[in-house]
């Protein structure tokens, strides 16, 4: 079958690779029939421009999603997916409407056009791929939790089971270590909904028969399983949730269906093959001068090998005011026998800087050429590669994207168990 997909704030493109692959797999399940992407700080749309040359023939959108939703909502085609990667920002409910759509949240917070979407769609998708910064489950420090159950809640109230999970790319192999919360989400409609509601011990389906843990195993439980309930009103949720706590309820795995969720902290369980920093660069006569670092940088004050080390140094604001900074040194050339670090936005660029990645290769310094930095994501060579568009900005593209890697796994999973149902359903 084909599972007809929309991605939202859709980047370069990372989950249409990893659902679709590049160039599309003629047995993929998955066909992208509509996609967004739109920065609101710029004017620019650098990101469009790959999308779009990547994909010619793509039906893709790059302009405001707010504007669309609200003027052109007949434009968003019925889908059975709807993926994304969204920011992690204010979810709190900022108003209620009296007309038919309900309950919003502050304009410009991306989580309520995804919410919008769901709740004005007739046909509503039956599944949900969402990606976010592991910090969602803590957010905001006033009430921990509380933006991650205002979504939780939403969901609920839309009438989808969620189950999610914190991965770390590099503890499955993959060569970043990259750490995002996932969730996928089940309408009632679905055999998968029935399934879990089904369950009568939950942490089953977090441990054994969910659709995350089957793409991604966890070692057996020996943390404690948390369970609460969530309301179904957004605003007093927004408003009450975790007013005492210090702690979010919310562990890096759980599962919420009928406003009931249960929680746990969990380990990965992975023995398989392990990629590596080393592994993805590429050769050094293939890199360009301007990426290796000169002695001069290296140890000039403030220069790279300063900013790498361990400090214990006073330092004065704008102010005057004078305090006591400190911090550890970091591993300076980063090791190559291991995954990489975090890819940040701030990636590109000659200056030096504690976060970017140095690597040394035949005795001298360097930083990582777009072309590494795409294959830490797992995205194909000069994926980013324009003629308008600079290494910088294809540094910053891959610090905001997601590793491929998990997508397609997840995916892999989500497909087998949708068409099992499918074939059930035949021979029944």
């Amino acid at each position: 079958m084909s599972i007809r997909v929309v991605e939202l704030f859709a980047g370069v493109g990372g989950f249409r690779i990893g659902l679709e692959g590049y160039p599309r797999k003629e047995d993929s399940d998955y066909h992208i029939v509509w996609s967004n992407q739109w920065e609101p700080s710029t004017k620019s749309q650098h990101a469009n421009l790959v999308y779009k040359n990547r994909w010619p023939e793509a039906n893709h959108c790059g302009e405001n999603i707010e504007e669309v939703i609200e003027n052109r909502f007949f434009e968003i085609p019925d889908h059975d997916l709807l993926v994304g990667g969204f920011p992690c920002q204010d979810y709190s409910v900022a108003t209620t409407l009296k007309n038919s759509r309900g309950l919003i949240g502050k304009k410009g917070v991306l989580w309520w056009s995804i919410e919008a979407i769901l709740r004005r769609k007739e046909n509503k998708p039956k599944y949900l791929m969402l990606e976010n910064v592991d910090r969602l489950l803590k957010s905001p420090s006033k009430q921990r939790g509380r933006d991650f159950a205002v979504m939780l809640a939403s969901l609920n109230n839309l009438g989808y089971a969620v189950e999610w999970r914190v991965i770390n790319a590099a503890e499955y192999g993959m060569p970043q270590r990259r750490r995002r919360i996932f969730f996928l989400a089940y309408h009632n409609s679905t055999d998968i909904f029935r399934r879990i509601n089904e369950t009568e011990i939950k942490e089953d389906w977090l441990v054994t028969d969910g659709i995350i843990a089957t793409a991604f195993p966890i070692k057996d439980l020996t943390e404690k399983v948390k369970r609460g309930s969530i309301q179904k009103d957004l605003i007093k949720v927004s408003e009450e949730f975790n007013l005492e706590g210090k702690d979010s309820p919310f562990e890096n795995c759980g599962l919420m269906i009928n406003g009931e969720f249960t929680t746990v902290k969990t380990k990965p369980n992975y023995s398989g093959s392990m990629q590596t920093l080393g592994s993805k660069l590429i050769d050094k006569q293939e890199v360009p001068s301007e990426f290796f670092i000169s002695d001069e940088d290296i140890n000039k004050p403030k220069g790279w090998k300063y900013l790498k080390g361990s400090k214990s140094e006073v330092r004065e604001t704008k102010e005057g005011f004078k305090y006591n900074y400190s911090e550890g040194s970091m591993v300076f050339p980063d090791a190559l026998d291991n995954a990489s670090r975090t890819i940040i936005t701030g990636e590109g660029g000659k200056s030096p800087s504690r976060f970017k990645h140095v690597v040394e290769q035949d005795g001298k310094l360097r930083r990582l050429t777009p072309i590494e930095l795409e294959r830490l994501n797992m995205f194909p060579d000069n994926h980013t590669k324009l003629e308008d568009i600079t290494d910088t900005k294809r540094a910053f593209f891959m610090g905001n994207a997601l590793v491929v890697g998990i997508v397609k796994k997840l995916g892999q999973e989500l497909s087998e168990r949708i068409n099992e149902n499918i074939n059930q359903e035949q021979f029944a």
